[in-house]
């Protein structure tokens, strides 16, 4: 048998290092990449970005945009920061607020503003590291940014001292949201007859934790009441395992722990918890609005999937639909989608509520 050269070795041994080499990023690359937004030092010993200033517009990304003499709303943007040498993000970072302005704030705030002044503030939100771990120092960071919001949204309220509220939330925003409402109720019980309905999109929240302070809605003409789901897909069952075992809620101490009961859900296509599978020709119109200017309307595209509450968990049908795609980087991939299912049923579903709080109150 012809003997190998030593040149021979060394190119199939560089082949054999290139192949595990490739082999090993395909496998370990969400790790390897995860690894790299670790601040790596404690939670304890982390010095934040300064504390915003809500006296000022520059602390805002949005004030009372939107339609005229109607709700005021409140609303929670979702992770856009990172991470990397800082568990939570300075306001002004600038990838993380063109993110927001490109993604969050068109798709996300932008269906209520037909109904409403919008208002969104700006504020250190905890990092996307801190939604891929379930550490201690993760849990501490995100219940810090909920100083920042509970901060902004006391004098937002001293601003608006009468008529309908509308106070909304997405993802880490909607986690957030969820600890204001049952503080601000707690300490505020006028407050909940002012309150045309509280939307925690994609959000995972037991109805244990507000304690009959206020309840999911379970009518579409409902007020005072919560809209809360997270939807995942048909058939995507390791998906679903995987959101109910990171899903955190708030206990009475502030601290964010374990979700031990099944989670609210409110199907955003019926407005209502308990009702059967809700048919495709029901949905009002989803929209990938990423990239439009605030307010332009964009396109909706209904009748395009059926959903259903289960388990704690909305459930829909694959949409047949190339717009409704979320590419970007590794990173933009674990946020919140680039796109809307549910854009007209939540335009719907505030109008239903508010006419309804409006009839209620003789206005």
């Amino acid at each position: 048998m012809r003997r190998l050269t030593f040149r021979q070795w060394v190119g199939y041994a560089g082949f054999v290092a290139v192949f595990v080499l490739t082999a090993a990023v395909a496998v370990w690359s969400g790790d390897i990449l995860r690894a790299g937004l670790d601040p790596q030092v404690p939670f304890q010993t982390y010095k934040p970005p300064p504390a915003p200033d809500y006296r000022k517009t520059s602390s805002w990304a949005l004030i009372d945009q939107g339609a005229p003499n109607q709700a005021a709303i409140f609303f929670v943007m979702p992770t856009t920061f990172d991470g990397g040498a800082e568990w939570n993000g300075p306001i002004d970072d600038a990838r993380a607020n063109a993110y927001m302005r490109r993604v969050v704030l068109p798709n996300y705030a932008s269906p209520f503003a037909r109904e409403g002044r919008v208002s969104v503030p700006l504020y250190r939100q905890a990092s996307l590291y801190t939604r891929l771990t379930l550490r201690d120092d993760a849990r501490e960071a995100r219940a810090f940014a909920y100083g920042d919001v509970k901060a902004a949204f006391e004098l937002w309220l001293q601003q608006h001292p009468a008529g309908p509220v509308v106070i909304a939330g997405v993802e880490q925003g909607g986690e957030l949201t969820a600890r204001l409402v049952r503080d601000q109720l707690r300490a505020n019980p006028a407050l909940k007859d002012r309150l045309v309905a509280a939307y925690l999109i994609e959000t995972l929240v037991g109805r244990e934790m507000f304690r009959q302070a206020i309840s999911p809605c379970d009518a579409a003409d409902q007020t005072g009441c919560i809209v809360a789901w997270a939807s995942v897909q048909d058939g995507d069952e390791t998906g679903a395992r995987r959101k109910l075992r990171r899903a955190l809620e708030w206990d009475d101490r502030g601290d964010l722990v374990n979700l031990s009961t099944d989670p609210i859900c409110v199907n955003p296509v019926t407005g209502a918890a308990s009702q059967p599978r809700a048919a495709a020709r029901q949905h009002s119109g989803a929209t990938n609005a990423t990239g439009l200017e605030w307010g332009a309307r964009p396109a909706l595209t209904g009748r395009l999937i059926s959903t259903e509450c289960r388990g704690g968990l909305l459930w829909h049908s694959a949409p047949d639909a190339d717009f409704l795609t979320a590419g970007g980087s590794w990173a933009d991939r674990r946020k919140i989608v680039p796109y809307n299912l549910f854009y007209g049923d939540i335009e719907r579903d505030v109008s239903v509520r508010l006419a309804a709080w409006r009839a209620k109150h003789d206005l």
